[in-house]
């Protein structure tokens, strides 16, 4: 059985963890969090140790480090820009890291995280969990399986309804989140840097607080993406069936609606972890660059070489 501490347990995110924790047999030792509405944590471990200051949490762990029972992992759902800054609070108390999405906001952080992880020997892992989604393999085999030089034309379709609360938030800020591409953009990116090779090519189309479009060009796909917060975008079908997020893939003349099937991702990814199997900061490196420079594009004109490929909303 692992020992877990958790920074940051009052989010969105947190309870798939905590779930993914004890579905994997292991037990949540202590958590920290600035809000102290956490009662979440009653589901899963009541009786771990909860601190609403990081300075406190660390030096709980510490001792627990110098009295032989130390942590075997970190799991961190903070906000975005504290990422970096808390991998390296659980580095150094020698502990093996799980980092949600985004590891960084730019490439560089990545180094820096290297060096750390090479002087303390423990690793960063960080959740891609679209790597483990059953749609998602069978779409890379069938790219695998097809002739290498063949160019895919892709749509790709992300919605998730947020309230306003959203923008209120460290969410809405781009200098702690990364903005509305980095934050809910990263792991497809991912996917299809994964699924399609590396860039050749990029554009913005529209980038604002509730949407972001554009064309990405990759060694084996012309990607014409489309990411919103905002649940005016939703499609009529799923609006009728009250879905309030809505993922789609197109390419290859086959659609994949993959809305569902992300229960147990989280599980999933924690237990491909603990096998030894965990996703990589280099795994990780080709998103965080794609968001990165997508962030500091200016805002294009469709040009002749595109615009068939930009999704008009």
């Amino acid at each position: 059985m692992k020992k877990f501490g958790l920074i940051g347990a009052a989010g969105y995110i947190a309870p798939r963890h905590m779930k993914a924790i004890k579905d994997t047999g292991n037990v949540l030792e202590a958590a920290v969090d600035p809000n102290d509405s956490v009662g979440i944590i009653d589901s899963y471990f009541p009786d771990a140790s909860f601190f609403t200051e990081v300075e406190r949490f660390d030096r709980h762990i510490d001792k627990l480090r110098r009295r032989g029972q130390g942590l075997d992992y970190i799991s961190i759902c903070s906000p975005n820009y504290l990422h970096d800054s808390h991998a390296r609070l659980g580095l150094r108390n020698g502990c093996d890291i799980i980092c949600e999405k985004p590891l960084v906001l730019n490439p560089k952080n990545i180094d820096f995280l290297s060096e750390v992880e090479q002087e303390t020997g423990k690793k960063i892992n960080n959740i891609l969990q679209l790597r483990l989604h059953d749609s998602i393999i069978e779409m890379r085999d069938s790219v695998i399986r097809n002739p290498k030089n063949k160019k895919y034309d892709i749509d790709l379709t992300y919605i998730t309804s947020r309230g306003k609360w959203y923008n209120y938030s460290w969410k809405g800020a781009e200098e702690k989140s990364g903005g509305l591409i980095t934050n809910i953009g990263v792991h497809f990116f991912d996917m299809l840097s994964w699924m399609f090779g590396p860039v050749q090519d990029k554009e913005v189309y529209v980038r604002n607080k509730e949407v972001a479009s554009g064309f990405l060009e990759l060694e084996n796909a012309r990607v014409r993406w489309f990411l919103s917060c905002s649940k005016k975008y939703l499609p009529k079908e799923a609006i009728q069936s009250g879905q309030k997020t809505f993922r789609s893939l197109s390419f290859d003349n086959r659609v994949f609606e993959f809305s569902k099937g992300f229960t147990d991702l989280h599980t999933k990814s924690y237990q491909h972890i603990i096998d030894g199997n965990g996703f990589s900061i280099e795994d990780s490196r080709p998103s965080i660059k794609i968001v990165s420079e997508l962030r500091d594009l200016n805002i294009s004109t469709i040009n002749h070489n595109s615009h068939r490929f930009l999704k008009q909303y």
